[in-house]
């Protein structure tokens, strides 16, 4: 199991390299349906793997919250309020940042040709 899940993880950094390189843009394209591929694999491969532990799951129906020492709800959403309160401004400098980043981007693209609004 941790042979396939290296050899995924290998194809989709493969995958990444030749999206990153660009030697040419059909590469590049094969590149994208790659490492799209290679997610989705990761994907599958995590469900599968965890309903292959356990065909029949079994549960109880004691709330998480009663047995006190088992508390898993309450980091993950204590998390992600952290990340939302103290880390809500880095993420609205992210957001600029990649905003900023898409215009540059575009820009330098573009050069003399004006883009797709040239003269015809």
């Amino acid at each position: 199991m941790c042979f396939i899940m290296y050899l995924i993880l290998f194809c989709f950094v493969l995958g990444l390299v030749a999206v990153a390189s660009n030697p040419s843009p059909y590469f590049a394209a094969l590149g994208l349906v790659v490492v799209a591929g290679m997610g989705w694999m990761l994907v599958v491969f995590a469900y599968s793997a965890a309903l292959a532990a356990e065909p029949y799951p079994e549960s109880s129906w004691v709330s998480v919250d009663e047995l006190g020492e088992f508390s898993v709800f309450r980091g993950d959403a204590g998390g992600v309020a952290l990340m939302y309160s103290s880390g809500g401004w880095m993420l609205i400098i992210s957001g600029w940042v990649l905003l900023l980043t898409l215009f540059v981007v575009l820009e330098l693209t573009r050069g003399l040709s004006r883009g797709a609004l040239r003269a015809v």
